[in-house]
């Protein structure tokens, strides 16, 4: 429905878009690069080059070349990220090896309220096709924005509220189609105004088939140790996908500051690959206030308000009968207030406030209903000392996490599956202390120290039932305490006009890190404990459920380290003609202390080189990255083998001719051209989902 609606608003607007292309002034350069100002992990907005914590952000050209179907892969491939990529459909952003709740997914400073960091198998109700950035700050960033970013923070920024003023009426249009997955897609953003309102309309739309991969869906190792899987030759059974959403948008802007609303919506039906006949039928729609004052007072400078309320429904469709519904309601919101300067102090103060109501109901409803509510206060404050920038903070954080209790009944005992209603509150403190030296104008080094206290989801506390996506019968624990954590990042950068570089290291250390450990035991569908399975079929005699693993949450100290580099180096420039090389490397390693082994799903090393010539308006991409084995692995987890992913781009942007201000660029890009059957060891379907072979796939964006 609200695709719909931002279609015919659209298309509305676009009857009068010649006329208003024709009249417009510019001289139909693409505008200069400005170095970007980063709103996220500072409230008081700051260039990447003077962040102290590792910051990455994503935008303008190269998020239009680098977009792919689902979030987690389109910022797959920055320093530090990989992705979940549970198939092409579902995938959320890993950061430094942390995943799930640890990952804050923000969508314009408010929190996605999605039930993607649940479950792999859930998709991230966020689209890459409307959205114009993504930041993407790696390592804690508990501060802002609670203890469920110890492991990160990725904010996508789509403008469906502007923030500034909006003269006569622009936008773009995208298309593209092909890849591994035979996609179809295209959008359509548009804006309007006059100096004073700003009109915002979006709608997207995409459509992708069965994912064609190299050879067997299983990988050789499982085959080995599962001969009576059935195997598949060509493509992933299952994968195919369809989405469409949209959203609208106004607000009205000043000289110093704007206030508006949105109301946006998503539609997304797809297979689950894990389950060779469930789909997932999501809807989601989302409410969002936000405004800004600025210069408004001797002492309070500033002040910014932002609010998402989001209704998030799916189901899980098993030939054509719903079996589980998951519901997800609640809302997000912050307030920011920045001051004066305090002699050397400059910094800001806020609230956060979150409620959201979470239930499942049927065959894997593995969850009772819940609610957990958050209440925060934080500061953030920086000084500079000549060449010596300090920041700190602090931020305490109240969460109340009630279960309904509940729910079928357990065959063992015959007592309902959940214990009975219960509620479970805890007080959480966190801090950082950072500081960024510019040795000169051009090299700075960077150092951060972090304390997190997490508490933990509703998910840890009162899991009890069966996760057939993840081949899983999943046992939280109502007793845990607080995570807690302690990080230390330090970077060494250096900048100049045609190069940049930089090289950091990090460690994250885990008092009681909250995760899935195999128990050893095997559950029914219905929670018996070890079923007879007589005939090896996988299934319970005289039930015909599926046999499960079960995997309980458990409390034990961890340690993540690892190493990030990156440079961008003009190794020629000569009349039109330049030529950049782009070089990457991060690699992860977790450890369980309690036993010394290590942590599962950690993604191995990875090296990548890039070549990037433009002369004019003509582009070209070559990039080679090699991904290596991953023979470090957990209990019950199998290695995966390296592969080496080579890919390739061209773009050309034309001026339209008689629309000024306007052009029209086009794109081909080849994916997996050394046809590597490769796997991401960060995948729960590893061993069931390659990723796509060799593919190629072409595309136009019009702007104006």
């Amino acid at each position: 429905m609200y695709g719909k609606i931002a279609w015919a608003v659209m298309a509305a607007l676009a009857s009068a878009s010649t006329t208003a292309l024709a009249q417009t002034q510019a001289q139909g350069k693409p505008p200069a690069t400005l170095p970007p100002v980063v709103v996220t992990g500072n409230p008081l907005g700051s260039e990447l080059f003077d962040l102290v914590q590792p910051v990455s952000v994503l935008g303008g050209q190269e998020l239009f070349l680098q977009r792919r179907s689902t979030l987690g892969e389109t910022l797959d491939g920055l320093p530090g990220v990989a992705s979940t990529n549970f198939g092409p459909n579902a995938s959320r952003p890993v950061i430094r090896g942390l995943d799930s709740d640890r990952i804050r997914i923000l969508q314009n400073g408010a929190g996605v309220l999605d039930a993607s960091s649940l479950s792999f198998d859930h998709a991230v109700a966020v689209d890459p096709l409307v959205i114009e950035r993504a930041e993407v700050v790696r390592g804690p960033a508990a501060l802002l924005y609670g203890g469920n970013a110890v492991g990160g923070v990725v904010n996508v920024i789509d403008n469906r509220i502007p923030q500034s003023p909006v003269q006569g009426f622009t936008g773009r249009g995208e298309a593209r189609a092909g890849g591994a997955e035979r996609e179809t897609a295209g959008s359509v953003v548009l804006e309007k105004g006059d100096g004073r309102v700003a009109l915002h309309a979006d709608a997207y739309t995409r459509d992708t088939d069965d994912l064609r991969i190299k050879g067997p869906n299983i990988s050789p190792r499982l085959q080995q140790a599962d001969p009576a899987r059935a195997v598949t030759f060509g493509t992933l059974p299952n994968s195919a996908a369809r989405a469409k959403g949209g959203a609208l948008g106004a607000s009205m802007t000043w000289d110093r500051g704007y206030a508006g609303v949105s109301y946006a919506g998503t539609d997304t039906y797809y297979g689950t690959v894990a389950e060779p006949n469930v789909v997932i039928d999501m809807q989601s729609s989302r409410l969002d206030f936000a405004g800004e004052l600025r210069d408004i007072g001797s002492f309070i400078t500033g002040a910014k308000f932002k609010f998402g309320r989001t209704h998030y429904e799916h189901r899980e469709v098993d030939l054509g009968i719903v079996g589980t519904t998951f519901r997800s309601t609640g809302y997000d919101s912050r307030v920011e207030l920045t001051h004066a300067k305090l002699g050397p102090l400059h910094g800001a103060i806020g609230a956060q406030f979150g409620d959201v109501d979470f239930s499942a109901q049927g065959a894997e409803a593995f969850i009772p209903s819940t609610n957990t509510r958050n209440r925060a206060m934080f500061l953030f404050e920086d000084a500079k000392f000549g060449q010596l920038t300090l920041s700190f903070g602090a931020r305490h954080e109240r969460t109340g996490v009630r279960s309904d209790g509940g729910g079928p009944a357990d065959p063992a005992t015959g007592n309902p599956r959940f214990d009975p209603a219960q509620q479970r509150d805890f007080n959480a403190n966190s801090g950082s202390l950072g500081a960024l030296w510019r040795f000169t104008p051009d090299v700075a080094l960077a150092v951060n120290g972090t304390r997190t206290e997490r508490a933990p989801t509703f998910y840890e506390l009162f899991a009890n039932g069966p996760h057939v996506a993840t081949n899983a019968y999943e046992v939280g624990n109502a007793a845990f305490g607080k995570e807690k954590s302690t990080g230390v990042d330090v970077a060494l950068r250096w900048k100049t006009a045609k190069h940049s570089a930089s090289v950091g290291v990090f460690q994250n250390r885990f008092q009681n890190f909250l995760t899935l450990f195999n128990a050893g035991n095997q559950r029914g569908a219905d929670g018996e404990l070890n079923p007879v399975d007589a005939d090896g079929d996988g299934r319970a005699d005289g039930s015909g459920e599926e046999i499960l693993r079960e995997l309980q949450y458990r409390a034990v100290p961890a340690r993540f380290r690892g190493l990030e580099a990156e440079g961008k180096f003009r190794v020629l420039e000569q009349g039109a003609s330049m030529l950049d090389v782009n070089l990457k490397f991060d690699s992860v390693r977790a450890d369980d202390l309690s036993t010394g082994q290590p942590l599962p799903r950690i993604a191995p090393w990875r090296f990548g080189v890039g070549l990037d010539y433009r002369r004019n308006a003509f582009g070209a991409r070559l990039d080679i990255t090699r991904v290596a084995a991953q023979n470090r692995v957990a209990t019950g987890e199998l290695p995966t083998d390296g592969h080496t992913m080579l890919n390739a781009g061209m773009s050309y942007r034309v001026k339209m001719p008689g629309l000024q201000a306007s052009n029209l660029e086009l794109f081909a890009r080849g994916v997996n051209l050394l046809n590597q059957d490769a796997r991401n060891h960060v995948s729960f379907l590893k061993d069931i989902a390659p990723l796509g072979k060799r593919s190629a796939q072409v595309g136009a964006r019009l702007q104006f």
